[in-house]
């Protein structure tokens, strides 16, 4: 963005914050007008304080209550609004109006969040990351409530609060916060197998994205599209970033912690605030229902996923992110999500871990937002009018006119009527069900090591490393040595090669069998050993859409480039960069040695984004050195520039230089890398252009460790 447009931005921006306040009188709540904020009502200027002060006692009582509980999981997120728009028609499939018809634009409110932490807790947490997309349908709210990772870590609701209990804080100390990497944590993994393969995704840097517009969304359940004809098909849904899928480092992640702990919150709002929309395609894997026992796997379990090589995924239409929240509160905060939300056209399976979520998220809303009518804030109300016979309860907002509440009635006209399926009314598929009732679990869902092991094959070697280093330092936080025993033992289930790596950063041996079953979550004592893991299976050798590698764009769209420069820079080979980057949509920052302005070498001046001491390298996505001697000088003089240069390098970014800056960069180790792909050295923009879309030269990763930063 330009210094003019900058300039403007702010400008508007404060003409907005006053057209808002402008002309309003002070009132309190109950619309009395208020003359005086500062001072509460006393029996003289010094004496006490009168209990009559009704504007004191409403303004101290509403602050006193302004925090709601907070969320048990997902409590730290970010929201915004925007939109949905189908490519084509999915009548085949269903009868849901956002998926037939191409002419709408269906309203959204997203919300991405982490799991574990709580609402205070830093962006960049090792953690699976909420996504969570509120659809206001012209037939009501549909909610697609789901993760950026495929699959959950178990596969029962009655598992869920043992899960979290596990990785949440340890209650006798109350740490450690947003962490997995503790006791507690792996106790539950190492005797719950069936988490593994969410598991492992989490030790994968899908764990660390570099962004929110940058990750994958996933439904994780496999739902039901029904048609017309009642004909029903299983899907699942995808949501696939336009921006690329991209990931940081975990010394990163840890240095961001410092430098930015609302590092992903503020990228989102940055690049909205900025016009550079972030935009997902929505695709969807539909399985006929005749198909659903083709697999080898359970299409029913929530820890498996369907490798894309098997069933394609079906792009079907794009949502854009186009406006922030007004309020953070009202809406980021006050948001209710539910699986149930659904509309005529989608509906259930019997995944027992989406059955549960169907009865928990009702009851968490009640918990959180004190009243059934939590559907009434604004947030949350559908965009349809909605008619029924539910009266009265705490915070009731609609004013319902009228002698009946109840159906049938006679009274009212026997209005509010039901509504046909042809007229749009929700029908349940329906499915037959023949079966003993039981307190069990399907022997098709004990296969807990096939998938792991396939994540594990499909990716890069970077990948792997990074796999690796992650399960050693979070089981090297663990102080009982009979969980890491047990967790390299199930580790080497899945890959030895992994085990391997990981026992030798332990510094330990893989056990060759441990006491007891492998598994105890299923079943009763004597079901234990009928529902041990089963063997390993290799249906498919590798799935790309499982590796980082393979999700790249040609796009550097909201790629955000520190270009640093000192006074006399060379202007019009620094501009011309700078132009080239911003065209293809990248957030051009001017890093200098000071804040305030700076000068080219035509004595011209620029805004300056940050001050070196400000900001920090992690804090971008690449680095560009200017040209121009006296500005080289002066960047030396600033020995965190040097630090800057050097830690990008290290984390293998793209780094391009003007060759008349090489009185700065030779103090750095720039000149080490000089044959590197992503080190420019008078390059063209596009060659830049090009290194940055790939994101990093993982390449560099072994050549790195000389680096002291």
């Amino acid at each position: 963005m330009s210094d003019e447009k900058k300039e403007n931005a702010k400008s508007q921006d404060l003409k907005a914050n006053t057209k808002n306040a402008e002309g309003k009188t002070m009132t309190t709540n109950q619309g009395v007008k208020v003359n005086d904020t500062n001072n509460s009502l006393k029996a003289g200027e010094r004496g006490a304080s009168l209990l009559e002060d009704f504007i004191l006692r409403e303004k101290i009582t509403h602050f006193d209550h302004e925090r709601i509980p907070e969320r048990i999981v997902h409590a730290r997120g970010s929201g915004a609004h925007g939109y949905f728009e189908l490519y084509e028609g999915l009548e085949e499939y269903t009868r849901a109006g956002i998926f037939t018809d191409t002419s709408r634009k269906t309203p959204v409110f997203v919300r991405f969040s982490t799991v574990a932490g709580s609402k205070g807790s830093a962006d960049l947490a090792r953690d699976v990351r909420g996504f969570a997309v509120k659809f206001y349908t012209e037939e009501g709210i549909f909610d697609l409530v789901g993760n950026n990772m495929p699959i959950f870590f178990i596969q029962d609701a009655m598992k869920f609060p043992d899960l979290i209990h596990s990785v949440k804080p340890e209650p006798d100390r109350e740490i450690p916060q947003a962490a997995s990497a503790h006791d507690t944590f792996y106790d539950f993994v190492s005797h719950t197998t069936e988490t593994l393969h969410n598991h492992i995704w989490v030790m994968s840097d899908r764990a660390i994205p570099r962004s929110l517009r940058m990750m994958e969304g996933f439904g994780i359940h496999t739902f039901r599209l029904v048609n017309a004809e009642g004909k029903s098909h299983f899907v699942k849904f995808h949501w696939k970033p336009l921006q690329g899928t991209h990931s940081i480092t975990w010394d990163e992640a840890v240095k961001i912690h410092g430098a930015d702990a609302d590092f992903h919150r503020r990228d989102l709002w940055d690049a909205i605030d900025s016009g550079q929309f972030p935009e997902w395609e929505l695709g969807m894997q539909i399985v006929p229902e005749e198909d659903e026992h083709k697999f080898d796997f359970d299409l029913l379990d929530p820890t498996k996923l369907i490798p894309e090589e098997m069933v394609p995924v079906k792009i079907v239409g794009k949502m854009t992110l186009n406006r922030n929240p007004d309020n953070f509160f009202a809406e980021t905060e006050q948001v209710a999500f539910h699986p149930g939300h659904v509309v005529p056209g989608i509906d259930f399976t019997n995944d027992p871990l989406l059955q549960g979520r169907l009865f928990s998220y009702t009851d968490t809303q009640l918990s959180r937002l004190g009243s059934p009518n939590f559907h009434e804030i604004p947030i949350n109300r559908p965009v349809n009018e909605t008619h029924n016979n539910q009266r009265d309860a705490h915070m009731r907002m609609t004013i319902n006119k009228g002698k009946t509440a109840y159906f049938p009635n006679s009274i009212g006209g026997g209005c509010p009527h039901l509504a046909k399926m042809a007229e749009g009314g929700f029908t349940s598929y329906e499915e037959r069900i023949d079966a003993k009732k039981v307190r069990a679990r399907s022997e098709s869902f004990s296969d807990h090591y096939s998938q792991p092991a396939l994540f594990y094959r499909s990716l890069t070697d970077w990948e792997k490393e990074h796999v690796a280093d992650a399960y050693t330092f979070e089981l090297g936080k663990c102080t009982y040595e009979h969980i890491k025993k047990r967790m390299l033992y199930i580790i080497n289930q899945i890959d030895d090669e992994l085990a391997s790596k990981v026992a030798e950063g332990l510094g330990m041996d893989i056990p060759k069998k441990i006491d007891g079953p492998v598994n105890q979550a299923l079943g009763a004592d004597d079901d234990v050993e009928k529902h041990q893991p089963g063997k390993k299976k290799n249906y498919l050798e590798k799935s790309e859409a499982l590796s980082l590698t393979h999700l790249k764009t040609d796009s550097i769209a909201t790629r955000k480039i520190a270009f640093l420069v000192g006074d006399g820079f060379d202007g019009e080979a620094t501009m011309k960069m700078k132009d080239a980057l911003e065209k293809e949509h990248a957030m051009v920052h001017l890093v200098a040695p000071h804040g305030g302005k700076v000068k080219c070498d035509h004595d011209k001046e620029h805004d300056v984004d940050a001050a070196i001491m400000t900001t920090e390298s992690v804090l971008y996505d690449a680095v560009y050195i200017a040209g121009g001697e006296k500005s080289a000088k002066a960047l030396s003089n600033a020995p965190k520039t040097v630090k800057f240069v050097n830690e990008a390098l290290k984390h293998c970014k793209v780094v391009s230089a003007n060759s008349s800056a090489e009185e700065f960069y030779s103090h750095t180790f720039l000149k080490d890398f000089k044959d590197d792909k992503a080190v420019l050295i008078d390059q063209s923009p596009a060659d830049f252009v090009k290194q940055i879309a790939a994101h990093r030269n993982w390449d560099r990763r072994k050549q790195v460790d000389q680096i002291p930063v």
